[in-house]
């Protein structure tokens, strides 16, 4: 089988799992504990929160394990909305965001609170003057993904906290899909805070952090809580943390062969996509405003579902979207944002590309494509009949 939904989670890496079993057997204390055996985990567990804030060019004391990405995103957005609600009830997203942040702003207009969900353009970005004139006097809070998780799009974080910072407007990204894809600096681009997770990396799932800038005030979700200095309650996974912290610096050390690599293996399916346009739409660009492993696509005329059941009957693993999403058969929202038809949107179909993805792999999937497509035309010309 070609594996080719990395996006949607990652297998573990070897070095990854042998952290974790060795976490497991010697560093097996509580850190909150106070003996020794709890001062040794409590040890490791700072260590890990100092590795992760010098990868994201934070502070230490911004770092807050969590179970994944959308813990992360729902504990980050609700702390920062709890602690500054007093200036004003105004939020700004995008209609384009994970389900966790796009479900989670639902839940804000439920509690009265007044949602901006900004367009996204035939490119899939924001424009920065559609944010600036979605500003309010009564606004507190935006996100903003950084890349999105369907057709690879990277928003322009840096301008956007630029004009946020200008307008004192709090800032979130949702950079589960671009942590160890692309550069991530917290400072050049003025986050308050931000979500990443560890199995979209080759770390084990059931972890990811949020970082909350030091500097920003935030008030706990549930009162009393001890754990991650208030930020969410249960004692921390410190051998999932310590894999995904180690995996973490290998993939960012890493980060630049390869990006190269995959947009080598993109480039080439995009090329060769593009020669089937009469059949195959490309949902995804191609430049540094896209992420190298994404690939998003429509096949006209053919339901999304069935594509990747007939993908997978050949022996090729895709998605139809998030798998957040695509749990409930909606169509993609993302699709939706960029004009598409629900028709055009229930056809799209997302390719992932990974570590163990080859040229071969793209080859036998180009493959596989016309060999779907030539079926289709049979099944139609026989229908005809």
């Amino acid at each position: 089988m070609i594996y080719l939904d990395y996006a949607a989670t990652t297998p573990t890496s070897d070095e990854a799992l042998h952290v974790y079993n060795k976490v497991s057997q010697s560093f097996y204390g509580n850190p909150s504990s106070l003996h020794d055996i709890g001062s040794k985990a409590q040890h490791l567990l700072q260590s890990c929160r100092r590795e992760l804030s010098s990868l994201l060019n934070g502070s230490e004391n911004g770092i807050y394990f969590t179970s994944g990405g959308s813990e992360a995103n729902i504990l980050a957005l609700k702390s920062l909305i709890n602690a500054h609600q007093g200036k004003g009830n105004h939020l700004i997203t995008t209609a384009a965001e994970h389900s966790s942040v796009f479900n989670f702003f639902q839940l804000m207009m439920e509690e009265g609170f007044e949602v901006t969900f900004l367009p996204i353009h035939e490119d899939g970005l924001i424009q920065i003057k559609d944010l600036k004139h979605a500003i309010k006097k009564s606004t507190i809070l935006v996100s903003i993904h950084h890349g999105n998780g369907e057709i690879g799009a990277v928003q322009p974080i840096e301008e956007i906290g630029d004009l946020l910072e200008a307008y004192d407007i709090l800032f979130h990204s949702d950079c589960v899909q671009t942590f160890g894809k692309i550069p991530i600096n917290i400072q050049k681009a003025k986050l308050d805070s931000l979500s990443i997770s560890s199995h979209k990396i080759y770390g084990p799932k059931g972890v990811g952090s949020a970082y909350i800038n030091p500097n920003t005030t935030w008030q706990q979700e549930i009162p009393g809580t001890t754990h991650e200095s208030g930020f969410r309650p249960g004692t921390e996974n410190l051998p999932g943390i310590a894999a995904f912290i180690t995996i973490a610096a290998a993939v960012c050390n890493h980060m630049e062969i390869e990006q190269k690599r995959l947009n080598k293996l993109k480039l080439y399916l995009v090329n060769e996509l593009r020669k089937r346009s009469t059949f195959i739409h490309i949902e995804s660009g191609w430049s540094t405003d896209y992420l190298p492993h994404i690939l998003g696509l429509r096949i006209k005329g053919m339901e999304g579902q069935y594509t990747m059941l007939e993908c997978n009957r050949y022996g090729v693993a895709v998605s139809t979207g998030t798998a957040c999403q695509i749990a409930n058969l909606a169509p993609s929202r993302t699709m939706l944002a960029l004009g598409r038809s629900e028709t055009e949107a229930k056809e799209f179909i997302r390719l992932s590309l990974g570590k163990q993805s080859t040229m071969e792999d793209m080859q036998k999937t180009i493959s596989i494509f016309d060999t779907i497509i030539e079926k289709s035309l049979l099944v139609r010309r026989e229908t005809k009949h």
